[in-house]
């Protein structure tokens, strides 16, 4: 089952997917142009993962890492389906990261590997933009760099666990302007999926809704305003996201 969160009407539904379109929980179906996308989760801690595909570190002339490379997010970089995300005036290289996202189904602590995927309700899809002219340390993402509003777009939907045969070997592409510019495969992760959770669950409690962006392959290219960049991942769906530019206001 795919499932989502929407305005629709000037109410908030959650809803499921029901034959490519939209199905309210009063049975009405409606096209994802006729509602305003919401983040399809709300989580407690939002978990991001560095240089986790060993071409996207060689890419930047890094060395895959020995251990995993974990960052925290904010929520206010959450951003819908068809959501626009704004270029800073002053960037040179802003680039996608199509990453596939583990949603947390349950409290998690000392969670084994081998019992990992219990533990798990569903994946979802992210494009976790970088802004490179911020950037301090590659290996330590700064806050100017990955915890900008509206630059982390989400969704639409998260697909029920159950529904995804093998989380570890899915296609992930990006396309800017129709143009395919990134593609690669979750079996490529230097860390994969239960190696995250036994990690992130041995010093801290993992919560119902926490998510993991599990990082993403080579393929960074730089975004300019009125692009339309579309990150997908095999079985779960495309998410779309438009860059424009960041208007800043001043108080007189």
């Amino acid at each position: 089952m795919k499932r989502a969160r929407i305005v629709y009407k000037g109410a908030v539904h959650c809803v499921v997917e029901h034959e490519g379109k939209i199905k309210l929980p009063d049975g009405q179906i409606v096209s994802e142009h006729e509602v305003e996308w919401l983040p399809p989760v709300t989580p407690k801690t939002i978990f991001a993962l560095g240089l986790n595909y060993a071409d996207h570190a060689t890419e930047l002339d890094f060395k895959a890492p020995s251990e995993p490379l974990v960052f925290l997010k904010g929520m206010n970089t959450l951003l819908g389906h068809r959501g626009q995300t704004k270029r800073p005036s002053d960037a040179t290289f802003m680039h996608y990261e199509c990453e596939l996202v583990v949603v947390i189904g349950k409290k998690a602590r000392h969670v084994k590997k081998d019992e990992a995927y219990e533990y798990i309700e569903g994946y979802t899809i992210a494009n976790d933009y970088a802004i490179r002219d911020y950037l301090e340390n590659y290996y330590r993402p700064n806050l100017r760099v990955k915890n900008r509003d509206t630059c982390t777009p989400i969704g639409p939907w998260v697909v029920d666990a159950a529904d995804i045969d093998n989380p570890m070997n899915l296609t992930l592409r990006t396309y800017v302007n129709g143009q395919l510019t990134q593609e690669g495969s979750t079996k490529d992760m230097v860390f994969d999926i239960p190696f995250l959770i036994e990690y992130l669950s041995s010093f801290m409690t993992l919560n119902a809704g926490d998510i993991i962006l599990t990082g993403t392959p080579k393929g960074a290219v730089d975004t300019k305003v009125g692009d339309e960049v579309i990150t997908e991942i095999e079985g779960i769906g495309r998410l779309v996201n438009t860059i424009v530019s960041e208007v800043v206001s001043k108080v007189l």
